[in-house]
């Protein structure tokens, strides 16, 4: 049986998911604070989805440390965080960090004492035009085309984009 869950699903309840959050208010199949050891064992979960949930973690390394322990070899882990020059991350007072282009680079390299079997698969710009579907079309091939660097030094600012998605894929 394949195991798929939903960290910090709030109100994105997803059916064929084991739904998570710590907020009794949202509809969830098992309520948890991601801070802590997540309630599932070892080597057991397929895939994960977390979207917008890590910016609001004190520590979303050992977030990511637990979402390692829990995932099979090979699953997919699916993450959506609000890039740095997203206006509104910087509005929500719940926000703990703020996430550029190459943190899950810095991150998988071990650079903060911490060793993941994770590699990254996909990683892209979301430009995220709220009810502009033919703008986003637009936009996110032309920044996702740019070297990343120049983008985030030069350009973020004057078109920022709303979030870096990726797709990481758990190795042995």
């Amino acid at each position: 049986m394949t195991t798929k869950i939903n960290l910090g699903c709030g109100n994105n309840y997803l059916e064929g998911y084991v739904n998570v959050d710590f907020n009794s208010k949202y509809k969830t199949d098992i309520l948890a604070d991601l801070e802590y050891k997540l309630p599932f064992e070892d080597n057991s979960v397929d895939e994960v989805y977390c979207s917008h949930v890590l910016e609001h973690l004190r520590n979303f390394l050992s977030v990511l440390k637990e979402i390692e322990r829990i995932t099979k070899v090979g699953a997919l882990v699916h993450i959506r965080v609000p890039h740095f020059s997203n206006g509104l991350g910087h509005g929500d007072l719940g926000h703990e960090k703020q996430f550029g282009w190459e943190t899950f680079d810095f991150v998988l390299k071990g650079y903060y004492n911490l060793e993941y079997r994770f590699v990254i698969e996909e990683k892209k710009f979301n430009y995220l035009s709220v009810n502009h579907k033919i703008i986003n079309a637009i936009v996110n091939p032309l920044i996702n085309s740019l070297p990343k660097q120049f983008y985030e030094r030069f350009l973020c600012w004057i078109i920022p984009v709303g979030e870096i998605e990726l797709k990481l894929r758990r190795t042995e």
